[in-house]
């Protein structure tokens, strides 16, 4: 099959440092293209893939800091060239949020969309409802909730390469918060379960602009604290070495989490995980298997300190079961299967009516 894989700019594929939904189309990417099929990624040029890799920007945005001042231009300019070469393609895989859907409404090839991030701001449900027959896929079932009634097609949860992470099957002496830091990660929770259960924390996060004032003002003095080191955002050799080596991944989100990809990442270093009961993360932790869900500090502390109960060879074997990159493949390659099975005059391109021409009257459009 000819599958065309369209990332964001924003972090190349896969990131070199934060990054969940680069990092997940990268996974796909290549799990395809180890299947036999003939893969396209169209993502930032400083990516690295065994597909056909059309670059959209030299870099990937972030990294080019000050330099880059509207994200959405390259992001447009990078469209025009997905859809000049759309029909070269079987399948057109979208990871770009809604920004493609106007063109694709005017250019219905066999598409679809996952929908990587969060779907309750009040926002979205009028452009939704304005593009309710785009065929959509959900990284869970919970992200749905918010819109659904759109055409959702599946729910395919995230999977990783089972090689990206070495499992350690012995207990660590700290726990550890990786991602980002802001207002719904709640790393402050994190913090107060540490001085609760008198562990070390290690804090592997990056601090995006937008949180700073967050940062500087809530988060900053707390890290002076004993017990808590601010490792800083990490590559994935280092993500790979804290979580290995933790007796426990802290997630205690205060918002409705699309996914959490942390989360698999510890299950697949063997690492059990403390997860407040929030969006997904009753769908990927089982609650007394893998990990324990929690609705307050204190059930926090408790989980803690009963984690050693858990076996951290289940958390691998779980791992390998739901969360692989060849399991997330085969689910996708279900749907691409879908719609290639429609009849072709469906994915043929609409003819673009021509807006009339604007009556000028005095000087004024009307």
């Amino acid at each position: 099959m000819k599958i065309a894989q369209i990332a964001p700019l924003f972090e190349s594929v896969p990131p070199k440092l934060y990054g969940g939904t680069e990092r997940v189309v990268s996974s796909l990417v290549e799990e395809l293209v180890a299947e036999g099929h003939e893969v396209t990624l169209y993502a930032s040029g400083d990516s690295e893939t065994n597909a056909e890799l059309v670059p959209l920007t030299d870099q990937a945005l972030r990294l080019q800091g000050d330099k880059i001042r509207d994200p959405l231009a390259h992001h447009v300019r990078a469209l025009e060239t997905v859809f000049r070469d759309a029909g070269r393609f079987d399948v057109l895989h979208f990871h770009l949020d809604y920004l493609h859907f106007p063109v694709l409404r005017r250019y219905p090839c066999r598409a679809l969309t996952t929908q990587h991030g969060r779907l309750d701001l009040p926002d979205l449900a009028p452009l939704f409802r304005d593009y309710a027959d785009m065929p959509l896929v959900s990284i869970s079932n919970s992200q749905r909730e918010p819109l659904p009634w759109v055409n959702w097609i599946g729910t395919v949860y995230h999977g990783l390469p089972t090689s990206a992470f070495r499992p350690n099957y012995k207990s660590g002496d700290y726990l550890v918060f990786l991602g980002r830091i802001c207002p719904e990660k709640r790393v402050d929770r994190a913090i107060d379960i540490a001085k609760s259960t008198g562990l070390p924390l290690k804090i592997a996060a990056k601090v995006d602009n937008t949180d700073r004032d967050y940062f500087e003002a809530e988060i900053k003095s707390r890290l002076d604290e004993q017990l808590v080191e601010f490792v800083g955002e990490t590559d994935d050799r280092g993500k790979e070495q804290l979580l290995r080596n933790a007796r426990a991944l802290l997630f205690p989100i205060d918002w409705p989490e699309p996914f959490g990809l942390v989360m698999i990442e510890a299950l697949a270093c063997g690492t059990p995980v403390v997860a407040f009961r929030n969006g997904s993360t009753p769908e990927v932790i089982t609650d007394g298997k893998t990990g324990f869900l929690v609705n307050t500090l204190e059930e926090a502390a408790t989980a803690v300190n009963r984690i050693d109960a858990l076996s951290r060879e289940a958390c691998r074997a779980e791992f390998e079961e739901r969360f692989s990159a060849t399991r997330m493949a085969t689910d996708y390659l279900a749907l691409y299967r879908r719609l290639f099975e429609m009849p072709k005059e469906t994915a043929e391109p609409a003819p673009i009516k021509p807006l009339p021409a604007p009556h000028i009257r005095s000087g004024h459009f009307s």
